[in-house]
C-alpha cells in the first residue's frame, strides 16, 4: 500500500476531471472501476476507484481517490493504492503500487 494526502485550493470539479482524464489517458490498461459522489449541506465528497495492470509487478493494482470539500474551503485529497503484492501473509513486490501512485502525483496541479 502506498498513500498520498494533500490539500488543494483548486476548483473541486476541475480537480476531479483532471484526475479522471489523467489516469485514464495515462495507461492503456487503466480503467475506472467504480465511483461515488455525495453531499450533505455544503460538503461534497467524491470517491473514484481505478485499476491498471502493473508490468513491474506482473499484476493488477488499484488506486482509490477521495476528494472532500466542506463549504467553499480547500479540497482534501487522499489517494491509496492496493493490490500489488504477491505474497499470502506479508507484502512483497509493491513496485506496481508505488509506480501507480507516482504517476498519479505527476498529473496533479
Amino acid at each position: 500500500m502506498a498513500k498520498f494526502e494533500h490539500v488543494y485550493y483548486e476548483n473541486f470539479d476541475c480537480l476531479l476531471k483532471t484526475i479522471e482524464k489523467g489516469i485514464l489517458s495515462g495507461s492503456v490498461s487503466a480503467s475506472l472501476e467504480d465511483s461515488c459522489d455525495f453531499s450533505a449541506g455544503n460538503a461534497r465528497c467524491s470517491v473514484r476507484v481505478f485499476e491498471r495492470y502493473s508490468y513491474l509487478g506482473s499484476n493488477r493494482v488499484s488506486l482509490s481517490v477521495t476528494l472532500f470539500q466542506a463549504e467553499s474551503g480547500p479540497v482534501h485529497l487522499c489517494a491509496i493504492t492496493a493490490g500489488g503484492s504477491e505474497a499470502m501473509f506479508f507484502k512483497m513486490n509493491t513496485y506496481g503500487e508505488e509506480a501507480f501512485l507516482e504517476k498519479f502525483i505527476e498529473l496533479l496541479p
